[in-house]
Order: C-alpha cells, then structure tokens, then sequence
C-alpha cells in the first residue's frame, strides 16, 4: 500500500528568492529545523546528489540518507528520490512553485511505501509527513519573508 502527501504554503516574497533559497541544498541545515547537516556528494547540471543527516531525536538517534533531485528552473519544479530509501521501500518527491500575486505558492508532494519492519506503517508517516511539513513550510515561509524584506531595505 502506497501514501500521498500534499501540502502547500504561500510566501510573501518573489519567486526567484524563494527557488534559490530552496534548492540550495547546502544551506538546508539553515533553513530547515530538522537537518544538522547537508553534504553534497556530486552534481550534474540541475541534479544533485546529497546526504542529509537529521539532529539526534529524543532518543538520541540522528537518522541519515543519500537522495537526488533534478530542478527544472523553467518549469520552477523539482522531481527527487532517496537513494538510500532506509525505512521507505521508496520516496518520491515533487516540488512545485508557481506566482501568486506579489508572493509565490510552494507544493510539496510525497509518494512513498514503507517496508514492512519500520517503525512506522505507511498510515503513521503520512501523518509525521504532514505534520512536519507544516512545521518546516512555516519556518521556510518565515526565513525567506526576513530575506526578501531585507533586500527590499537595503
């Protein structure tokens, strides 16, 4: 059995600042809560090849991955997979951006299957899926927002 998710935030800011600053992968440890480390391993024109490694959960375990994501800047999407599926039996991500009067809509989908022996059934990570997206969509909308209003300052 497979899941879906699909959440989406509005950012009051440009389309170009909120692409750039959420396809630098390298920056993500800064711009998402969750990652304490980003390290590309390889690139290949808009693909990408990186390990993510998350900060230690309340049990002390940092859980890491390799994953790859091609962005197509003329279509403002990006297509990425784990390459190291861990948990997953496979992860499927689609990002999406489009204008939205003066700011930009971000979409995130996620299609994914969990193996049998995880922590999780697929029901339960939907839900950790959602949830945290929401959280990280708010932080990102709030970081980016600070930039584009800084820029807009100086």
């Amino acid at each position: 059995m497979s899941e879906h998710t699909e959440n989406t935030v509005f950012i009051d800011a440009p389309l170009e600042l909120v692409w750039e600053m959420t396809n630098d992968v390298a920056s993500w440890p800064d711009l998402f809560s969750e990652y304490a480390s980003a390290e590309i391993l390889e690139r290949h024109g808009d693909t990408v090849r990186f390990r993510l490694t998350t900060h230690p959960d309340p049990d002390g375990k940092a859980w890491s991955w390799v994953s790859e994501r091609t962005a197509d800047p003329s279509s403002r999407t990006v297509r990425a997979h784990r390459v190291e599926p861990g948990a997953f039996s496979y992860m499927w991500i689609f990002w999406q951006y489009w204008a939205a009067g003066k700011g930009t809509e971000m979409r995130w989908v996620q299609d994914f299957e969990m193996k049998p022996e995880a922590p999780l059934d697929d029901a339960g990570m939907r839900e950790r899926i959602n949830r945290n997206s929401a959280v990280q969509m708010g932080r990102i909308k709030d970081l980016v927002e600070r930039r584009a209003l800084a820029l807009t300052t100086d």
